[in-house]
Order: C-alpha cells, then structure tokens, then sequence
C-alpha cells in the first residue's frame, strides 16, 4: 500500500499552548479571544503607568504629581470600561455604548483643562497621557467618525499644551496609533473567528459528501434491482394473465432478485459491501485536508484480505473526527498487524464515544470485525484520540 501524503492544501498543524491556568478545555479560538481581550488590557494599564512615571518625572511640586496620578487613574478608569464595553460588540456594529463614552468624555474635559493649567514646558506627558487614554479607550469602537474626532482633538489639544503645532502633530500621531492598535488587534480576533466558521463549515460540507456518496451507493444498487423488479413483475403479470406455465417462474425470479436486492442493501447499511482501500485513504486525506487538518496514511505491508474491512474503519475513524473533535491532524498507519489512526482533537470531556445500536460507530464497528477475528479499542492518551484494530494472527497479542 503505497503511502498517501498529507494534501497539498492542508495547512501544517499549529503548534500548542501549553495546557496551564485552566485553558486545557478551550479550543483555538477561544484562547486567540481571551489572549486579544486580555492583552488589549493589560498593555493598555502598561501604558498608563509607563506614561504616568514620564509625566510626574516633569513635574516640580509634589502636589502635582500626586493630582497627575488621581487625573490618571480616574480617566483611565473610564477610558477602560468605554474600551470594554467596545471590545464587548465587538464584532457587531452596535448599538453605541454611550454612556461609557459620555462617562470618559466627562472626566476627560475637567482632567484636559487642568493640564492646560499646568506650565507649557512641563505638560507635555501629562497632555500626550490623557489624549493617549482617551483614544486607547474609543479605539475599539465601529465608528470611524469618533476615532478621527479623538486622533484630532487629541493632535490639537497636545500642541496647545505644549504651545508648540509641531508637538501636536506627535500628539496626534501618539493616538492615531493606540486607535490602531486597538482596532487592528480587534480586526485579527475577527478573522480567526471567521477562518474558524470556514473550518466548520469545510466540515459539515464534508460530512454533505460522505453521504452524498452513501446516497449514491444505494442508488447504484437498488435503482438496478428494483428496476429488474418492476420488469419481471410486470412480465410475470402478463403471463399470469395468458395462462402461460411459465409465469410462477418468472414470479420466483423476481422474489430471487428482491431477497439480493435486500442483502445488498443490508451490507451497504452495515458496511460489509467490498471497499478500494486505496481510493478510501485518498478519499480521507482530501476530506480531512478541506477541513483544514492535516492528514497522512501509510498502510504498507497491510495483507490484502483485510482491504475491506480496514477501509471501513478508516470512514468510520474519519467521519468521527470530522463530527466529534477539534482536531488540526490525523495520521493513519499500520504495523505488526495493527492499524492506528490516532488524532489529537480529543473533546471536552473525553474520548468520542462510537453510537450504538443503529448499526454505525466504533461500538457496532468493534463488534462487527470481531466476527473475522481483529479486536477495535481506542483510549485518550495526553490530547490525542488513539484509535487500534488489531487484526487476527497478531503474534503480540495483548494491548500495547
């Protein structure tokens, strides 16, 4: 069996993060959202505190300083929750959060007018660290209108602190770029959404085509019989009609061509109908590399006697990934008489459970090949669902 590489257009598999501080039971992009929210926050309070120790560094009088920090903390306190409550709609249009902004804009002003109180040479940072918080805390707003307002207003109040136009033009570049850092890391937690909605629905289309493809099975097979059928019945009914001896015959064939019609429809159902291994694992890997994990197969030296009932555990094993899991790769391979397929999308909870009782899953999968003498286990080893069939003659016998 030769060896199926991965799809060309499967993307490699994305490296872990290590499975601490409870994230183990988050998928992808819940940990992008968390790590996009949280270091929105916490650069944000770095910022602060950077810009609170620059601007006390201008400042003479002790009392200033300490009202630098109060004005700070009260406008960054606000700036914050105008910018959570933005991040929070996030990525939905609205509605506005007016009362957080009208709340920043009502500290802002007072805290605005009181560095301008402040000498020129000496209210520089204290200016740049409000009109900074200021549009740190609008920038993750949908409006473009109220970013530009902030990224200007923030420009001109800089320059008439420092009495200087061209400080303010370093002013507004200061809050041009907090707006888009905001925006921008915003704007990436939107597309990994977005891809992660692709991979979905790459996965629920693949699902489509499996079944598709069963649907067409059973087409091939009883559009062919009951075609024969409704042909013999009918010449059946007309011999019967005539007289003619030889109608019971032709009666006897038709029951013949239902009782096959019925056992091929039964083993299509069940899976027992013969499989090409090689077009299955071909099969697989394109489906598994359209949802976006990455695959590889590599059945060689697998006796060829066991072609069938391997390529069934393969659709079975894949379609359940497909279902039940979060995987980002597959491998698919064989050795000493065992075949493990084995990825590493295990759910919250545990390892994917097979259906029972419906003639589908790994329950009614193990029991099937039992009957030819190979054993179907799988078990949760670390983050990865591991899959064995153990097949009949396996001179090591027990569970490695």
């Amino acid at each position: 069996m030769a060896v199926v590489p991965p799809s060309e257009t499967a993307p490699a598999p994305l490296p872990r993060l290590p499975r601490f501080w409870g994230l183990a039971g988050r998928g992808d992009v819940e940990l992008v959202d968390l790590y996009t929210r949280g270091s929105l926050h916490l650069v944000y309070w770095l910022l602060v505190a950077m810009g609170v120790v620059s601007a006390a560094a201008e400042l003479d009088q002790q009392r200033d300083q300490a009202a630098l920090a109060v004005v700070a903390l009260v406008v960054g306190l606000a700036a914050h929750r105008a910018m959570t409550a933005a991040v929070a709609l996030y990525p939905a249009w609205g509605p506005f959060p007016r009362r957080p902004v009208a709340v920043l804009l009502a500290v802002a002003l007072p805290a605005a007018a009181w560095v301008l109180l402040l000498p020129d040479a000496r209210s520089v940072g204290a200016a740049v660290l409000v009109a900074g918080m200021v549009a740190w805390g609008v920038g993750g707003l949908r409006d473009r209108r109220v970013q530009a307002a902030a990224v200007v207003g923030g420009g001109l109040f800089v320059g008439v602190a420092a009495g200087n136009p061209f400080t303010g033009v370093y002013g507004a570049a200061a809050c041009a770029f907090f707006a888009f850092t905001v925006q921008s890391s915003l704007w990436l937690l939107g597309v990994v959404v977005e891809l992660d909605r692709g991979r979905t629905s790459q996965a629920a289309l693949a699902v489509a085509e499996e079944r598709l493809r069963f649907s067409r099975d059973v087409h091939d097979v009883m559009g062919r019989h009951l075609s024969t059928i409704a042909v013999q019945a009918e010449l059946a009914a007309a011999l019967a009609e005539r007289g003619d001896p030889r109608a019971p015959g032709r009666v006897r064939e038709v029951r013949a061509t239902a009782h096959e019609a019925l056992r091929e429809a039964r083993e299509l159902a069940r899976g027992y109908r013969p499989l090409d291994l090689a077009q299955e694992l071909e099969g697989a890997v394109a489906l598994l590399g359209s949802a976006g994990i990455a695959a590889t197969a590599d059945l060689d030296g697998l006796p060829e006697a066991w072609h069938p009932p391997v390529a069934r555990v393969v659709r079975e094993a894949v379609t359940n990934v497909l279902r039940h899991s979060r995987a980002t790769r597959v491998g698919i391979g064989y050795a000493d008489g065992v075949l493990v397929v084995r990825n590493d999308g295990v759910a919250e909870g545990g390892a994917v459970a097979g259906g029972a009782g419906d003639g589908t899953g790994l329950a009614t999968l193990a029991d099937d090949v039992a009957t030819l003498g190979a054993r179907l286990d799988h078990e949760r080893v670390g983050d990865e669902f591991v899959l064995r069939l153990r097949l009949a003659g396996d001179p090591r016998g027990e569970a490695r």
